[in-house]
């Protein structure tokens, strides 16, 4: 049984407080999730499955905080989030403070593979690959190591206008699609299985010196994966 229903405008006005990187790495791919990429995915795993409200829940790759504070904002029981920059963590850190989660959250600095312990559900928003092909896979590999339930964003490796136009009339901000042959065959090698699959529209600005737009909008994909 879900003991809040949060408002999703709310989830969403409370996660575009958390403050992004103040300097981050392009070979980190520290690129903030947008708050309501953050609150969609949020809302999927909390409404839709019941997996946040009392849960253990687990951001790998926190960033600077915005899924784990999402987590503890829907309820969760504990709210862990994890991070190999310490600059990124002290930032999630002082967001919680900002945000008033402060005895909600808990932060760890270290590296994803240095994680145990079992977890109800493991939220994240891994590098998508593009400054290192197959950053996001020892992300998965752990995440379904980790936690019975998975929430996971990847970049889709194709452009596709007409799925975009789609998702950005949706009522919800996310439109199931059809999981790919490798990421079905690489969860299903990691003990898992794929339950669900939601495009949405990510945007993130001008941060690097390589990019030639104000603004980048493209299609993500959340994945929802259980450990089979």
């Amino acid at each position: 049984m879900q003991k809040r229903l949060a408002r999703k405008l709310d989830l969403e006005l409370t996660l575009s407080r958390v403050k992004p990187h103040p300097k981050p790495a392009p070979n980190l791919e520290q690129y903030t999730i947008a708050p309501d990429v953050a609150a969609t995915m949020l809302y999927i795993a909390a409404y839709r499955n019941d997996d946040i409200a009392d849960k253990k829940v687990l951001d790998l790759g926190c960033g600077t905080g915005r899924l784990t504070i999402g987590a503890a904002f829907l309820g969760a029981r504990e709210a862990i989030g994890v991070d190999i920059d310490k600059t990124a963590v002290k930032t999630a850190i002082e967001n919680s403070f900002d945000v008033g989660f402060k005895e909600k959250t808990q932060w760890i600095t270290g590296d994803v593979d240095s994680v145990q312990g079992n977890f109800d559900t493991v939220l994240q928003n891994p590098p998508f690959g593009v400054q290192k092909k197959g950053a996001d896979r020892k992300f998965i590999a752990k995440a379904l190591a980790l936690g019975k339930m998975t929430y996971s964003l990847h970049k889709r490796p194709n452009e596709d206008l007409t799925l975009a136009r789609k998702v950005k009339t949706s009522s919800d901000g996310a439109v199931s699609v059809s999981a790919s042959a490798f990421m079905k065959r690489f969860v299903e090698e990691n003990g898992g299985r794929i339950e669900g699959v939601y495009a949405m529209l990510m945007t993130i600005p001008h941060m690097f010196s390589f990019h030639v737009e104000k603004r980048h909008e493209f299609v993500v994909d959340l994945y929802v994966m259980r450990k089979a």
